[in-house]
């Protein structure tokens, strides 16, 4: 029994608990959106591509090979694209959503690979791993960059995985319903790890393969340092003494370092150094008043999270 086979069973026996969907958010993807739609559907009930405002022949080209589409009225982004298929598959009482690309990165035929987790009880969220056996061709500089992103969300999010920023991903019934993404552009698989992380949600990696044949649509160092700004608010509302704290305490003891630094030259010459006092004086100050600024964000989170 070959994979699409063995997928088409698994499928039909997990049917009474609901649909199975695939999403694929798209924005001018229409030299691959159809294959990509074609290829899914052997292992699916249905897919769902959401065409976030595309200029050319995605939304055709899906719907002709039987996609269910959803059309935002402009380029809104992928967080708000997600959530547009998100709440579909909430109305279609789906049971498990696997989301990958539309422009051929991820592989369709892995698509049963990351559901048998979901469908088995073990996890709530399947996150496809590029770094757990399986090689591709990636570039080196890619390399650096995902790992580099990886390692910032999993130190913010207290969540640990391989690589966070792969959006080849399946879902529960139960991350359904608790997923609703805040973020804008391409942060919005960190923000998931946050999210795992608050409410307790179980998370497993498998591994898969990515193909990085096509040269990227958007500029490299864009898309980091915009994930990168995403990461930093998302600490800022999610860990605010993190955020604040650490700072404000290295501050207030750069500030003492320079304090000490007057008082010992006080002590040597009878010599006031005014402006490194000034500077000592002003470090602390604002490391005090940037590391209680973290301490009562952090309670009023607290005290709003108890609320709701």
């Amino acid at each position: 029994m070959d994979i699409v086979q063995q997928a088409e069973q698994t499928r039909l026996e997990a049917q009474a608990n609901g649909p199975i969907l695939a999403l694929i958010p798209a924005y001018n993807e229409d030299r691959f959106i159809a294959s990509v739609v074609l290829k899914a559907r052997h292992f699916v009930d249905e897919v769902i591509v959401v065409d976030d405002g595309s200029t050319d022949e995605t939304s055709a080209l899906a719907e002709a090979t039987g996609a269910r589409l959803l059309r935002q009225p402009s380029n809104m982004g992928k967080a708000a694209a997600i959530n547009a298929g998100f709440v579909l598959a909430r109305q279609l009482n789906a049971q498990a959503l696997v989301m990958l690309d539309g422009d051929g990165q991820h592989s369709p035929a892995d698509i049963p690979v990351l559901l048998k987790p979901i469908l088995s009880g073990e996890a709530d969220i399947v996150v496809g791993s590029r770094f757990l056996g399986v090689e591709s061709k990636i570039p080196r500089w890619r390399l650096f960059g995902q790992h580099a992103l990886t390692l910032a969300t999993n130190a913010a999010s207290g969540v640990a995985l391989t690589d966070s920023q792969n959006g080849f991903r399946a879902f529960s019934r139960r991350a359904l319903d608790n997923f609703n993404f805040q973020t804008q552009g391409f942060s919005v698989e960190s923000e998931m790890q946050f999210l795992i992380k608050h409410h307790e949600l179980t998370v497993r990696e498998v591994p898969v393969a990515v193909n990085y044949d096509e040269k990227p649509k958007r500029n490299p160092v864009a898309h980091g340092l915009q994930v990168v700004n995403g990461i930093m608010r998302m600490i800022g509302q999610n860990r605010p003494l993190f955020f604040f704290g650490v700072p404000g305490v290295f501050i207030m003891l750069l500030g003492l370092f320079f304090g000490y630094g007057v008082v010992d030259s006080y002590n040597a010459t009878e010599k006031l150094a005014v402006g490194s006092a000034l500077i000592a004086i002003t470090l602390v100050i604002i490391g005090t008043v940037t590391l209680f600024t973290g301490i009562i964000l952090h309670t009023i989170r607290a005290y709003m999270t108890e609320r709701v």
